[in-house]
């Protein structure tokens, strides 16, 4: 409260796909032991959030359509999330965003998220093997149905970046290959897969010390394996999750996991999921050139096909659509966000 607005001026917007970037929360309420969150806010405050108005400010502050939420967890304040929500809602953005597979099951949250422009979230469903999740105190997924979180988003208009993290210690060779399948069969647009790392500072790096390999920390990017691992060998763990990015991104997974949706879906599906990694030289060449922006547009034509026709935002300057806004957070902040910052 109270901070002066972001030097956005400093930005060099050319450079980036995604210049809009924000962040409107901090932190997360959920203590994972494999997360870095705990570590990087140890001895304080592990989630906070903005005021309303002021993160709504801030959007209208920004250009364009398109908006990126860096938060770890966006709707993890019910509170704050309805009410940004809630004053999101007729600006005409199409955004992205990361949560729980708890708060997707929520009811009435994800709609609210997704009649604000919602259309893309990143999801931490971490493991198809139940029996990892208490070990990692994931009690967000505990018991939780995987199909139904998928099901509710896509009901939504939203699309699914799931992850994934291999190498947990109930994971056997045969895990790569369930994990793609079930991902492929139910029509994930794409997917992120991790091999187990335990950070400096976090409670699975405590309990896994004894098994580390070594502290190279340039290798601790859940890209390489730094530990031994139970149900496999270290090399197998590593061949694998590079094998379920290679078989999760074929283009014949691409097309059957596109197939049973409907013909604007599909089509955003495909198209999404082959830009996302079938076209990496491309985004190398426009990244070196300075012109990646150029391919936003095509990021928000995709993100707004929603299995239907998107609705036509109203039309409304600058000064009626802020004071609108700010009219309406300001509102629901008062009766139900007393306390929340």
């Amino acid at each position: 409260m109270g901070l002066p607005p972001i030097r956005r001026d400093l930005i060099q917007r050319h450079r980036y796909l995604v210049p809009n970037s924000i962040v409107v929360t901090r932190g997360c309420p959920h203590h994972c032991d494999f997360c870095y969150k705990d570590a990087f806010f140890t001895g304080g405050k592990s989630f906070y959030t903005q005021l309303v108005d002021d993160a709504l400010a801030e959007i209208d502050r920004l250009p364009g359509k398109h908006l990126y939420f860096l938060d770890d967890h966006l709707f993890g304040n019910k509170r704050f999330a309805t009410a940004l929500f809630d004053g999101m809602r007729g600006m005409g953005r199409v955004w992205q965003a990361a949560s729980t597979v708890d708060a997707v099951l929520a009811p009435g949250l994800l709609e609210k998220a997704a009649d604000a422009g919602l259309r893309s979230m990143f999801v931490g469903l971490e493991t198809i093997n139940a029996a990892n999740l208490p070990a990692q105190r994931k009690r967000q997924n505990v018991g939780r149905d995987y199909s139904a979180v998928v099901r509710r988003l896509h009901d939504s208009g939203v699309m699914i970046n799931a992850s994934f993290v291999f190498g947990m210690d109930d994971d056997t060779p045969d895990v790569f290959d369930r994990t793609v399948a079930w991902g492929v069969d139910h029509g994930l647009e794409t997917a992120t897969f991790h091999i187990m790392t335990p950070y400096p500072g976090t409670a699975l790096y405590k309990r896994m010390e004894p098994r580390l390999l070594h502290r190279d920390w340039d290798r601790y990017d859940t890209r390489h394996v730094v530990y031994e691992p139970r149900g496999m060998t270290a090399t197998q763990l590593e061949e694998g999750h590079w094998r379920a990015y290679r078989d999760f991104y074929r283009w014949r997974s691409i097309w059957r996991g596109a197939a049973g949706k409907p013909p604007r879906s599909r089509l955003r599906h495909l198209a999404y999921a082959g830009g996302w990694k079938k076209f990496e030289p491309l985004w190398d060449a426009l990244i070196r050139s300075g012109q990646v922006l150029r391919a936003l547009p095509l990021l928000e034509h995709a993100l707004s096909w929603r299995g239907q026709s998107p609705p036509i935002p109203k039309i409304r300057t600058q000064e009626s659509r802020t004071h609108a806004q700010h009219a309406r957070a300001e509102q629901l902040r008062q009766r139900i966000l007393p306390r929340a910052r």
